[in-house]
Parts: C-alpha cells; structure tokens; sequence
C-alpha cells in the first residue's frame, strides 16, 4: 500500500528587521548640520544598505513545536474564559486564551468522536473516505495524516491518550469485508480480533511515540517514568488517574524531544464517562450541587493541570515561545435532554456534567450544542495576545495551519484552511464561505449568520446565529431565499462525498426525541 511520499520544503522563515535608530539632541538653527540633497540619498542608500545585509544574515526562525490538545465530549461553556458558567475554574488553559486567541465560533465536523477525529487528524471532511460515524472506522490507511506530513518535514511526531480511529465492535462493514467469516453478536456488533485492531493504531499513521488508550491499558512504546523508548508498541497495565497519567506521558515526550521540532497529539480521555475523579480534584468544588456536575468540574480541573504541566515543561526547555498550542473538543456534551444525577458508576449514554450552554441541543446533534466547541490557538512567537476572534472556523483547520506554520506547501486535498493569517489581521476576510455536516439522518451548512440545517427528509430549519434566539427561533418562513441557496450549497458539496448524497432517511427515534425537546 502506497503511504505519503514525504518531501522537506524549506521551512518558511521570518527575518527579523533592525531598524537603526538615530538620536539626534535638538540644536539651534546655526548650528544644525547642512546636508545637501545628494549626501541625503547616499546616507539613506548606506544605510537601507546595512539593513538588508543584516536582514540576509540573520538566523531564519525555527519551525514551531506543535501540540494539539484535545478533550472528550467537553461542551462551549466549560472554560472560564468563556464567560458563560461560574462554577468551573481552568486557569492554565484560560492563559492559552490571554496569551493567544481565543475563537468564539468554532467548530467540529461531527457530533461524535470518531469522525471528529478523522477530520482532525487529516485536515479533510471525513465523509469523503466514508468515516461518517464510529461505525465506519477505521480510519484508512490511504489518508495521509496530520502526523505524516510532519514527520516529512523534519519533526518528531507522538500520540497520547484516546485514538478511537481503528476498528471497533460497531465496524460491521469493514469486518465483512477483511474478516468475511466473523460473525455477529447477538446484539449485531463484531468482535475485532485485538490483533487486527492495532493494524490501524498511531504507529502505523505516522507517530514516533505514542501511548494509546483511555483508563489504563495502553499500547505504547515507552514508559512515562522513564526517558527511554521501546524498539515496538506492546501493551501495558498503569496504575493510577487516566488523566493524570495521559499528562505524564505527554511531559514525558516534551522532556525527550525538546531539542527538536516536535508535533505531540494529546487526546485527554475526559470529561467523557465513565465519569473518574480523585479526591484531590473534588475537593475544589464543594457545596451543594448535582453530583455529575462536580465529577465533570473536578476531571476538567485535572486537564486544565495538565495543560499547567505541559506548559511548565515547554517553559523549562524554553521552547514555549516557538510552540503553536491548539485546544479543542471533539463535539459537544452529551446532555441526554435533561441532564440527570445518575449514579457516578454509570457509562453509557448518559450526562457527562459538562455544559454546552449557551447553545441548543447536544452530542449527536448538528445543532450548535452538538458541533461547536472551545477553540484555541497560542503561538507567542506568531499570534497576538488576548484576542477574541468569531468569524467561523473548524478543527479541519487545525492541520492545514500546522502545516503552514512548519513551512511546508498546502495541497487541495486539505478542506480546511490556515488561519494564521486571518488570525493576525494579514487578511479581513472569513477563513470559510461555508462550512458543511452531515451526520446520521441530519445535514447543515454555516455561511455568514446564516445555519441551514435539515432532519431526515421533512423538518427544516433556518437561523440566524448572529441572533440572541440563534437556534431557538426558526426564520425559515421569514428568508425561504437564503434557505433555498443555502440547500443548493449542501447538496452540492454532498456529491463530493462517500458515499454521494443527503440522508435519505427519517430522524430515528433518538434524533426525533432530541429534535422533539430542542427545537420544537
């Protein structure tokens, strides 16, 4: 099978200019030295001179470290940069915000962690190698990866902490066709024989390093204890707090490559259930309040640590500066409509204590509950501080800015696009004319304000997020124009698209009953 044919372009540099600065006290007219017109030109050619040379000699910036942070069915309102809830506290990623930009309409592709995933780690919408939901892993081993394009231009790649793009119990499509004498459960699901499993795991798309799991079985090449690397992946047992130990592992990669561009994907497996906390983290949120909800706030404190310890040890290395930080959820939370106080101990579909407030709906849904997410982005060698940007933008976005920000040269393959330059002010326009879902039974497309969205082949729905209702008032009857354009716009990106299309079908039950309590 032919992987990416890695080539190192030069990485772009940026060179610094010097500006000579010449001092001069005020004197009286009489004694204010005459220069004529030509001596004028000369000393500015002289000058003009010596700044180029100097410009030509100086030391091209280093390509960045990139690290890409990502959290698990975290919803909008849970930073307190945010500004939208009073109970949590995350101040080492709210000082990505102040040292950075923060982006207040950012965007998954999908409402569940696989696909999201997909587009994530490639740079392209999912639905294009049929990666439209879990059930459609593994993530191909054709799709050139985030962490390949990298690796070929000179950085050392790791992963740590949840993957979920190889294949699983509801694969049943690719397990006929590679596995044609498995047979299913009695609840129709497969099982993937661990073997097979591993054949689609970070070592085989790109990364260096890893340490792959979620609690504490994971499939790695080193030890987060110790500063050494395996000669191959092998599984193992680690005690302890999977957050914490995702953090370890993470610092530990930092520690071993400081001394060159490195790209690090560190997937935190939180505040997904089932939900875990120490009594270290609970303890910060007493008082009365519902139980999952404090279990949600204590595993976000342990990420925002985390983020802490990630930047203490970018600190010690000095690389901090030279380093795009990129934090991000994979979808929104799932709220299972009325968020109950189940039991802690229960997985499954049920409320993770995270909040998607101010937005409507949830995980599984193309409404903004579901889809958009925390966003972003600190390089303080590249980005200004403290800025709050809204226009629309999407983690597909994330690999094609990477890329960029290394050096190296965008292909068309890539959907999303670098927002460095949007996101400096080089450029005033928006980053995207639209972006598009399509996810189960649903379909919607965001241009400007304007969200079109359709469930199954009868409801449709047109907002103006710029709005205070945004979903909470369909204008559809007000603008049938823009929602016709609109629609024109969606089906025509669905023909790109495998397979082809629009859903064809109904809302299922669960999609009626969120739909139901939403948006009705």
């Amino acid at each position: 099978m032919l992987k990416f044919l890695a080539k190192s372009l030069p990485v772009g540099s940026r060179v610094p200019c010097s500006r000579p600065v010449l001092s001069c006290r005020v004197l009286p007219h009489h004694l204010r030295p005459k220069f004529n017109s030509l001596a004028v030109l000369i000393l500015t050619g002289f000058i003009a001179q010596i700044i180029f040379m100097e410009a030509l000699q100086a030391e091209p910036l280093a390509p960045p470290n990139i690290v890409v942070i990502l959290t698990d069915d975290h919803g909008y309102a849970d930073l307190s940069c945010q500004n939208e809830v009073s109970d949590i506290r995350t101040p080492h990623i709210d000082s990505l915000a102040a040292n950075g930009v923060r982006m207040t309409a950012g965007y998954v592709t999908a409402p569940q962690c696989s696909p999201s995933r997909a587009a994530v780690i490639t740079g392209r919408y999912q639905q294009r190698f049929g990666l439209d939901e879990i059930s459609g892993c593994p993530l191909p081993l054709e799709e050139v990866t985030l962490a390949e394009r990298l690796k070929g231009a000179g950085y050392r790649t790791g992963m740590v902490g949840k993957w979920h793009l190889s294949p699983n119990a509801v694969s049943v499509r690719w397990a006929r066709k590679n596995l044609p004498s498995i047979r299913l459960n009695t609840n129709g699901r497969v099982n993937i024989p661990l073997g097979k499993t591993v054949e689609y795991y970070p070592h085989v798309q790109g990364f260096d390093e890893f340490y792959a799991g979620e609690v504490q079985q994971y499939f790695a090449n080193f030890d987060p204890g110790k500063n050494e690397l395996l000669s191959t992946g092998k599984w193992r047992s680690d005690r302890g707090y999977r957050i914490d130990l995702q953090t370890a592992a993470a610092t530990n990669f930092i520690d071993r490559n400081a001394g060159q561009p490195f790209f690090l994907h560190l997937c935190y497996f939180g505040p997904h259930v089932p939900l875990q906390a120490t009594p270290e983290y609970l303890k910060r949120f007493p008082g009365e309040m519902k139980e999952r909800r404090r279990y949600g706030l204590a595993m976000l404190a342990a990420i925002d640590d985390g983020v802490g310890q990630i930047l203490s040890a970018l600190r010690k290395h000095e690389i901090e500066e030279n380093t795009l930080i990129v934090f991000t959820s994979d979808n929104g939370a799932p709220l299972k409509l009325n968020m109950e106080d189940d039991p802690i101990g229960r997985g499954g579909p049920t409320w993770d204590g995270s909040l998607n407030t101010p937005w409507i709906g949830e995980k599984g849904m193309l409404s903004e509950g579901g889809i958009r997410v925390p966003f972003i982005l600190q390089w303080k060698d590249a980005l200004p501080a403290d800025k709050i940007y809204e226009q629309p933008v999407s983690t597909l976005d994330i690999a094609a800015t990477a890329i960029a920000a290394a050096g190296q040269t965008l292909d068309n393959s890539l959907d999303g696009v670098d927002l460095l330059p949007y996101l400096t002010g080089e450029k005033m326009t928006s980053p995207h004319q639209s972006l598009f879902w399509r996810f189960w039974n649903q379909s919607a497309v965001r241009s400007g304000k304007w969200k079109y969205l359709k469930a199954g082949q009868s409801e449709e729905y047109l907002f103006d997020l710029d709005s205070q209702e945004h979903e909470r008032k369909n204008v559809l009857n007000e603008h049938p124009e823009v929602a016709a354009e609109l629609a024109i716009q969606l089906k025509q990106w669905s023909e790109e698209l495998r397979p082809p299309g629009l859903p064809r079908q109904e809302i299922n039950d669960q999609e009626s009953a969120w739909f139901k309590h939403y948006l009705q």
